[in-house]
């Protein structure tokens, strides 16, 4: 899912420009990547650091080259700014004042959560304006599928662990992915002049 971004990232090189791509995504997917590889530091889950480390990597690439290319360089400063002051005052709170425990991974693993479900909300910011414009230049069709997938096999595996925390905000994803299809099918025929993604077939 996370490497669906180099799509983006090829147009945004081969253009020279950030337009009909979002930037909300990136960031909100480059602090759900960190805070669970914190996560996984701590219940000493391999596979859960293995695919953040990598998503973070990603994500930090893709915002750097958002930030090169956009036009909205204040704009886009703004949001990183809000979201490395999220990022130092949650490092604050779970390294240094809560003490380590099942309290510090029980209230890390919720603020991941909700995080998460962020994260999988965010393409949909632009919803209303899509449907009014019958537009979809600005959504992702293989980040669509890829989040689909992706977020099935972390429900099947938090199920397989009985992590909750795991399960329960992935679960939003899969719902998302399934509105991000409908409107494809739906407004297939405007969206097959886009050369960014292939939709499907009515």
């Amino acid at each position: 899912m996370f490497s669906t971004g180099l799509t983006d990232l090829k147009k945004m090189m081969s253009t020279k420009s950030s337009d009909n791509i979002q930037f909300l995504p990136f960031l909100m997917t480059c602090l759900n990547n960190l805070g669970w590889l914190y996560y996984g530091m701590l219940k000493k889950d391999g596979t859960v650091i293995l695919v953040n480390v990598i998503g973070a990597c990603l994500q930090v690439l893709y915002i750097i080259s958002y930030c090169h290319y956009t036009k909205e360089k204040r704009r886009v400063m703004g949001k990183s700014s809000v979201a490395a002051g999220v990022l130092a005052a949650g490092w604050l709170y779970f390294c240094v004042l809560l003490p380590p425990g099942e309290d510090q991974l029980a209230q890390l693993g919720l603020t991941c959560s909700v995080v998460t479900v962020c994260m999988y909300a965010s393409p949909l910011i632009d919803l209303v304006g899509i449907v009014r414009r019958r537009n979809l230049d600005c959504l992702s069709f293989p980040l669509t599928v890829a989040t689909f997938f992706t977020s099935t096999s972390w429900v099947l595996y938090g199920l397989q662990l009985h992590d909750n925390y795991i399960m329960v905000p992935n679960t939003p994803g899969i719902f998302t992915s399934l509105i991000r299809l409908f409107l494809f099918w739906r407004f297939s025929a405007v969206a097959e002049s886009s050369p960014g993604y292939k939709p499907l077939k009515q």
